[in-house]
């Protein structure tokens, strides 16, 4: 059976716009082999973790659609993890350390000095040392070793042992490191495809090393490309938002952001830019991945979630705006402002930029109405003549060009004066169907407030 995984850790705010990237590709490879989506929470970095992180992680997949089965938290298993690194240690692949911290802090600083890469000088390696209380474990990675990557994408991948540290795995604390953590999970889970993103190719010698030295068969690796800034550089929450919960919080659509993050790298086959998760599904092949980073580019997203705004039926979109605002705006208008706005808005979000004035008064005005009061003045007289069961967009639009004429303005001032004198805005949605869905009283009191 196909099993993926990801392995968020609980300290950030949230699910990282990457992570979700990185669980849509594991997500939508063990659906279309009829296999299973793993999602194991790595909190083994006790001091950095943040209180709600973890059922943030998990609402935000939920919320996205990416439905998984539980691995549970490395926290657990601490009894496991214990038990394979003194298994390592028995049969010479890893070893007890206890060198203090102030010892290895001057390793580091005497290798900066050197402008030298940090390495333990493996001091405690051939002392055979007994566990101990401030001890560590250490693998002992073979020297003058070439050691091959298989990568999906990328294919091999050679690096030397001897570039490798010999890397901690268990803390004198009991917890492991992430090397060994991620190893002794992926066997135990019975992960067939380790998906993740290209900052872990660095690690995977290690792990390669770990599989060999327990007997372990390897699961297939797929190095995905990381998401960029426009400047190539890595995807951080200094240039972008990156929290996956915002871009909901803005008005995204999950299906959306997800068509946008598939193409993060990938490609469909047809080159199609807009599709659905299912379809996606049909067609990955993770071959078609890129090694190259992709830019992550909000405006793009922006204009892919106006096309799915722009595709959904009316009522779909009212029932959107809806779950967004909840009461803050009433049923009858959202159904009636839907249809006026679908062309305009490119997230949820935007349509309180446009629709606010249905249910709030302006206070303040964009343009100066003073100019155009004599104009109001008539536009209302004739706005007062329509009867209540013609108050409809052309009969509105018909009494207005009526006075436009008569005004001496250009039309687009003419217009624009009424536009702000009933909005306080600029920019609307069309503004004859605005002024029917806003109904005669409540214009002809707005236009009065105009001209005070």
């Amino acid at each position: 059976m196909v099993r993926t995984r990801i392995a968020p850790s609980p300290t950030g705010e949230d699910l990282h716009i990457g992570n979700l990237y990185t669980a849509l590709f594991n997500w939508a490879f063990a659906r279309k082999n009829n296999g299973q989506f793993i999602v194991r929470i790595e909190d083994t970095d006790q001091k950095r973790l943040i209180k709600g992180s973890e059922e943030r992680i998990l609402k935000t997949l939920q919320d996205f659609g990416l439905d998984y089965h539980e691995g549970g938290r490395q926290s657990e298993r601490l009894d496991i993890y214990k038990k394979y690194a003194e298994e390592l240690v028995t049969k010479g692949h890893a070893y007890y350390c206890d060198c203090s911290s102030e010892r290895l802090r001057q390793l580091r600083e005497e290798a900066v000095k050197q402008k030298k890469t940090s390495m333990y000088d493996r001091h405690c390696r051939e002392l055979n040392l007994k566990e101990g209380e401030s001890s560590v474990i250490r693998m002992k990675i073979p020297g003058d070793t070439k050691i091959t990557i298989k990568d999906l994408v990328r294919g091999e991948i050679i690096i030397d042992s001897n570039t490798l540290d010999d890397q901690v795995i268990l803390k004198s604390d009991g917890f492991p490191t992430y090397h060994l953590a991620v190893v002794v999970d992926d066997h135990l889970m019975e992960i067939s495809h380790v998906i993740r993103g290209e900052e872990w190719i660095s690690s995977t010698p290690k792990h390669l090393l770990l599989y060999e030295f327990f007997g372990w068969e390897l699961p297939i690796y797929v190095h995905i490309p990381l998401l960029r800034n426009a400047d190539k550089s890595k995807l951080s929450k200094r240039k972008h938002p990156v929290w996956s919960s915002w871009y909901l919080q803005q008005g995204f659509l999950p299906e959306a952001v997800l068509n946008y993050l598939a193409l993060m790298g990938w490609s469909h086959p047809e080159e199609k830019e807009i599709f659905s998760l299912e379809e996606f599904v049909k067609v990955i092949d993770l071959t078609r991945l890129s090694t190259v980073g992709p830019i992550f580019d909000i405006k793009k997203l922006e204009w892919m979630n106006g096309e799915y705004i722009r595709l959904m039926s009316s009522d779909e979109l009212a029932k959107k705006i809806t779950e967004f605002f909840g009461k803050e705006y009433s049923t009858d208008i959202i159904k009636k402002t839907a249809p006026i706005i679908q062309e305009r808005i490119k997230t949820i979000k935007e349509y309180d930029e446009y629709c606010r004035f249905f249910i709030d008064a302006p206070k303040k005005y964009e343009i100066d109405l003073a100019e155009y009061k004599e104009s109001l003045i008539k536009v209302t007289g004739a706005l007062e003549k329509i009867a209540e069961q013609k108050w409809q967009a052309d009969q509105i639009g018909e009494a207005m060009q009526a006075v436009a004429k008569e005004s001496g303005l250009s039309f687009s001032k003419f217009f624009m004066a009424i536009r702000v004198g009933i909005t306080g805005k600029k920019v609307t949605p069309p503004l004859n169907e605005s002024i029917e869905i806003l109904g005669k009283a409540e214009t002809l009191k707005r236009l009065a407030e105009s001209t005070k």
